[in-house]
């Protein structure tokens, strides 16, 4: 998996990730989070548009995430258009537990709510 930063003027951060959301890459996106987190980055959006295969560890990282920065009264908006991560997330019936958005501008019209 390959993971992008990007910064806008809103101190939102976005994470754009491409490939597989599998149990290697989970580990890595949730320590990457967690340092960014200690520099005081509250604010995140991660776009699964790229990412293609998504696990049960996957999932599970993105559960990690939201529900460390709900407890730090942080944000997280997961961009993720139809196609087989929203399959996994209805699957699972997790779709109501994320901020979801199917594109950036979405994102942001959702973090100013």
């Amino acid at each position: 998996m390959e993971i992008k930063i990007r910064k806008n003027d809103d101190d939102i951060h976005l994470l754009e990730l491409s490939g597989a959301l599998d149990l290697s890459s989970s580990e890595q996106l949730k320590q990457l989070v967690m340092r960014m987190i200690e520099n005081k980055v509250e604010h995140f959006f991660i776009n699964l548009k790229e990412v293609d295969y998504i696990n049960s560890s996957g999932i599970g990282s993105l559960i990690f995430i939201s529900s460390t920065l709900k407890k730090l009264n942080g944000s997280l908006v997961i961009i993720v258009p139809e196609g087989p991560v929203m399959n996994a997330l209805e699957v699972t019936r997790l779709k109501s537990y994320f901020t979801i958005a199917s594109s950036l501008k979405e994102a942001l019209k959702k973090e100013g709510e």
